[in-house]
């Protein structure tokens, strides 16, 4: 029986195996709650859809970027990359993701936040040059790091809700703004409403989100998930070598302008994240959290 249903959860997705559940009786329910358990454990939630990847964001109420996230997230793509057409990412329906795990990420010394802002800062160059089609489903609060997962993909999608808020506040907690975001940002919006979005470090409702082109679409809350799977699912139709081509054509300019500079912009974050007024912003922030 468990391995029955290990293999229908792989293939239909969790949703439609809690439906499957619900209709078999207490055993199918047992299973069913001990699979529950073990996803709420993971940070991120992992569903095909025939050749397309969904990943959700699950890591807490707002969640956060941990070390945890981004180490999942890296070994999520290398496999997505050789078996997928294509990725969805989604997030909560209140917040798709607020950005850095504050209470955590504060807690690491300079070695270990150097590792972790590097394999942060790469795992964003790796997926905006995934050789796949992307794409988010954004229903909640996309803000700070949050927003900047959603540059990484190819399209971003959101809610129609206006209460929901887009942008970067870096620069309002005393940190530089992250330096594969600078490049993807520039190269979405263009430089000046980069400049604008990150001099300024302000909140944007999602229609003057998509006004600036940093939302391609909007939908009600109930379709907004299966319009972006269909739509990367439209995209994971072509053929693979001619989409890679294309993509790689504007993702590998960024790629190699970012090895080429990281490593100095790198230090000067970490001098900054360490700085005595900087720790008394972030020690404020993620009191709110």
């Amino acid at each position: 029986m468990a391995g029955t249903m290990s293999e229908g959860l792989r293939k239909v997705g969790y949703n439609a195996y809690q439906a499957l559940g619900r209709n078999k009786g207490i055993e199918m329910t047992k299973v069913s709650r001990v699979t529950e358990e073990r996803l709420a454990d993971q940070p991120i939630i992992v569903e095909r859809r025939g050749q397309v990847a969904v990943l959700t964001l699950n890591s807490g109420k707002t969640n956060g970027i941990s070390p945890a996230v981004v180490s999942r997230f890296a070994e999520l793509l290398d496999e997505i990359g050789k078996d997928a057409r294509g990725l969805v990412l989604c997030g909560g329906k209140k917040f798709f993701s607020t950005g850095l795990d504050l209470p955590t990420v504060l807690e690491l010394d300079r070695p270990a936040l150097a590792d972790f802002w590097y394999g942060f800062n790469r795992l964003l160059i790796n997926l905006y040059t995934l050789p796949l089609p992307t794409a988010c489903a954004i229903s909640g609060h996309a803000v700070a790091g949050g927003n900047i997962l959603a540059l990484a993909c190819d399209y971003r999608y959101a809610t129609t809700d206006e209460r929901k808020k887009m942008g970067m506040n870096e620069i309002r907690l005393g940190i530089p703004f992250p330096y594969p975001a600078d490049l993807m940002l520039k190269q979405i919006v263009g430089e000046r409403v980069a400049s604008r979005m990150i001099y300024g470090g302000d909140f944007i409702s999602i229609l003057e989100a998509q006004a600036i082109g940093l939302v391609d679409e909007t939908y009600d809350d109930e379709i907004l998930e299966q319009r972006t799977v269909d739509k990367v699912v439209a995209l994971a139709s072509l053929q693979r070598p001619a989409f890679s081509a294309a993509k790689s054509s504007h993702g590998e300019a960024i790629r190699s302008q970012y090895e080429r500079d990281h490593r100095s912009k790198h230090e000067f974050f970490l001098d900054c994240w360490f700085s005595g007024p900087t720790q008394e912003l972030l020690r404020e922030a993620a009191k709110k959290l």
